[in-house]
Formats: structure tokens, C-alpha cells, sequence
């Protein structure tokens, strides 16, 4: 291949234009929201700015200074102007040195980045400007040498797009899987019935003995009855000896968190909110902290234990709930709500909130559009699907059984993404070494 060095510029002409908001607006031309990792670029109509704006013209190459070397770049195509931000920048190109494609390719090469590296010295750390891009040299191949180039790693995108598709379709696969487990789990399918076991209708009834007497102790306030469970509100026939019940049938308390979000300090009492709900775990590490005396009255509204479950419930992760199991020391915040569970399994009510039943519900009853919420009075409502505590046990004992595979199979599709992905480094490299 017979290779000769130019600098980009040689082939590029960045397009200076710059405009003024005031200018900009009166335009009223499309702007470029975006140019996502596939080089597909997405327009938003009339977007008013306050900063300045770069004009994009048909055939012009334009890309993200930001992201250019992951895929975020694209040749604009279609008739009338539009304007985008100064993050991104603007080329029109000399088709007699240069094919486009090619140059696209090298751009999302390791070849890009070690040209930036060793002729800059910094290589991407916060944007790409015009005046570093344009003046990188680089090993330019005849024009015949780019397009056959382009065709190879053309076949190869192919083909890795097949493979990431396959890998996606199983990643999808896992996930149905875990939630049909968690379905079956919650409608008695997931393990036999032991006709031995005590009924859930008299565990039921323990537990609104067990709540009677708390309120006669006053550990706990009596609380307005709930309404019945109409036939129209039960999504399906469980078994025998599993019952419909409410979910505060089986629960001695649920609350939220300190309606009036409390001064964060520096150090102190740990604070948690919706952010430290995640899938499954607790993460302590990444919580806010608050003084001795506003953790104290947070405390007072809402107790947490070990054994007790979290769910979110404001903001962009509703439902998502987690099971308190080794530090309770902490307060909570109006975005997450407090489930006590009373003589039941707090792993199988973890299991039940999980479940798509649950989730459903959350969706059908939560308020609000960017910043849904979903009230304790809901939550007290939700049906809850009551199996004898044996099987509860034994449901959660299988639910995690299957889980353990299904992550098993999820680290193994990981797995093989990042090897497909370094693969396509490699031929990158190797296609501009």
C-alpha cells in the first residue's frame, strides 16, 4: 500500500462560520440535537440557544469534539442548512484527496487517537477543537487503496453487527427469563404446593393478631381499614392455600423518608435516597451526610432495620426496591419508601416487588411525568399474592437458585461483548497500522 503523510487540513476546510444566538434564533433552522455512536444524526426542530452556533451545510462532515472517536460523526445530507453547537464543527471536504467514508473509518480507529496522543500530547481530554483537528498529519493512501479499505472494514462491520445483535437478542433472552421466573415465583409455579404446609389464609390471621396486639401495646398506630379486594382487581387464580391480600395486610409499618430534605454536611450521619436504591444492593459508598440532630428527627418519622425492604418511590428508577440486610444506620429521604413486613419472608417480598405483578402496578398508580411519584397510599393498596411461609421460603430458595444462573449467563455475554468489541479494534488497527 503505498502511503504518502498530509495534514488533515490538506483535505478539509472547516466552515468558520459562527452566529450569534440573536442570529441564530431568527433563523429558525433545525439543530443538530446529537449524532449518536452510529453516525446517525438527529435533528430538533427550532430549538431556541443562548450560545453561539456553527452553520452545517449539505456534504459537510461534521463531528462531536467530544465523541468523534467513538462513531460520533456523520456526513449531513440533506438539503437545507442547519446550525449545531460549538461542541460540535463543520468540514467540507476535497473528494479528489479524500474518500469520506475512509476518513470515517480512520476516525473511530486506535490510528486516531495514537496520532492525537504523540502529536499533541493529550489526546481527548475534554474536546477536539478545529485548530488541533485540522493540523494532525496522518498516512493517506490512494484514493483506490481507501475505497478498497473501506470495503474490507465494511464486510467486517457487517458481520460485527450480526454478532452484537445476537449478543444483544441474548441479553434480552436473560432478562425475559429472570422475569418470567419472578412471575411464576408469585403465582405459585415456580415450586409444588405442600398440602403439609399451614394455609396462608391462617398466616394471615396471625399476622392481624400480631398487629392487634401491637396497637395494644402501642408499638404501632390502628390505621383506617382498607378496602376490599374486588374480583374485577385480582389478575389470576393462585393456588390452594395461597390467598389475595393487601400489602399492608402483611406489614406492621410502611413510611417514607424526611418530606423536607435536610442541609447536606461534608461528614456525618449517612443520608439515603433514591440514588442509593439500586438493583439488589444497598450502595452505602456514594450516600450524602447530615448532622446528628437532623438524623435524629429523620429517624423519628422513619426507622429503618435490617429486614426491612426500599423502594423507590420519586424519580426516574420508581419501584426499584432493595432489602436492608447488614447496616441500618442510616436516615432516608421523601424519594424512598419504607416497607416493614410483619411474620412473613422479607427475601419473598422482595421477590413480589420485583415481580412484574408489582411493577405493573407501580406504573398503573404512580403520578406526575418527568418526576413520577408514587404515594403511600398506593403502596399500602397494592395486591399482594400471600403464600404459606414454607413456601415462601422455598420459593426464594429457588428464586435465587435460577437468578444465579441467569447472572451467570449475563457475565458471559459481557464477556463476549468486550471480546467482539476489542476484536474490531484490532482489525481497526490493523487496517491503519
Amino acid at each position: 500500500m503505498s502511503l504518502n503523510i498530509q495534514a488533515i487540513s490538506s483535505f478539509l476546510t472547516e466552515r468558520k462560520e459562527r452566529l450569534k444566538p440573536e442570529e441564530a434564533n431568527k433563523l429558525n433552522l433545525k439543530r443538530i440535537g446529537k449524532i449518536d455512536f452510529s453516525g446517525q444524526i438527529h435533528l430538533v426542530e427550532n430549538k431556541p440557544t443562548k450560545t453561539n452556533m456553527i452553520i452545517v451545510k449539505k456534504r459537510d462532515l461534521v463531528i462531536s469534539g467530544i465523541n468523534v472517536a467513538k462513531g460520533a460523526l456523520a456526513v449531513y445530507e440533506d438539503d437545507e442548512d442547519v446550525i449545531a453547537t460549538i461542541h460540535y464543527s463543520a468540514y467540507s471536504f476535497n473528494k479528489e484527496k479524500i474518500d469520506i467514508n475512509f476518513l470515517k473509518w480512520f476516525l473511530k480507529s486506535p490510528a486516531f487517537i495514537d496520532a492525537l496522543e504523540a502529536q499533541t500530547g493529550g489526546g481527548i481530554k475534554t474536546e477536539i477543537k478545529a485548530k488541533k483537528f485540522l493540523s494532525l498529519k496522518i498516512y493517506v493512501p490512494t484514493l483506490a487503496e481507501q475505497k478498497n479499505i473501506e470495503l474490507h472494514l465494511n464486510k467486517i462491520e457487517e458481520k460485527y453487527n450480526q454478532l452484537s445483535e445476537e449478543l444483544k437478542t441474548q441479553s434480552d433472552l436473560i432478562l425475559k427469563l429472570k422475569s418470567s421466573i419472578l412471575s411464576d415465583a408469585v403465582s405459585g409455579k415456580l415450586v409444588p404446593q405442600d398440602p403439609n404446609n399451614e394455609s396462608a389464609e391462617v398466616l394471615l390471621q396471625k399476622i392481624k393478631a400480631e398487629k392487634e396486639k401491637r396497637i395494644k401495646e402501642g408499638k404501632i398506630k390502628k390505621q383506617k381499614p382498607l378496602p376490599p379486594i374486588s374480583e374485577d382487581e385480582v389478575p389470576y387464580e393462585l393456588p390452594d392455600g395461597w390467598v389475595w391480600c393487601r400489602l399492608r395486610d402483611v406489614c406492621k409499618h410502611i413510611t417514607d423518608g424526611e418530606h423536607q430534605t435536610p442541609p447536606r454536611i461534608s461528614f456525618g450521619k449517612k443520608l439515603l435516597s433514591a440514588k442509593n436504591v439500586r438493583d439488589g444492593f444497598l450502595d452505602y459508598d456514594n450516600c450524602d451526610y447530615i448532622s446528628e440532630e437532623h438524623y435524629e428527627k429523620a429517624r423519628n418519622r422513619c426507622l429503618p432495620e435490617i429486614g426491612d425492604l426500599l423502594i423507590v418511590s420519586v424519580g426516574g428508577t420508581i419501584g426499584r426496591a432493595s432489602l436492608v440486610t447488614k447496616n441500618s444506620d442510616f436516615a432516608l429521604v421523601r424519594s424512598v419508601a419504607l416497607i416493614k413486613p410483619l411474620l412473613i419472608s422479607s427475601e419473598y417480598l422482595r421477590v413480589v416487588l420485583n415481580s412484574k405483578l408489582l411493577q405493573d402496578m407501580i406504573n398503573l398508580t404512580k403520578r406526575g411525568g418527568a418526576q413520577p411519584c408514587l404515594y403511600l397510599t398506593s403502596i399500602n393498596q397494592f395486591l399482594f399474592p400471600l403464600a404459606s411461609l414454607e413456601e415462601q421460603k422455598r420459593i426464594v430458595k429457588k428464586v435465587e437458585k435460577l437468578m444465579a444462573r441467569c447472572d451467570a449467563l449475563e457475565i458471559e455475554v459481557k464477556k463476549s461483548k468486550i471480546e467482539t468489541e476489542k476484536l474490531m479494534q484490532r482489525v481497526l488497527k490493523e487496517a491503519f497500522k
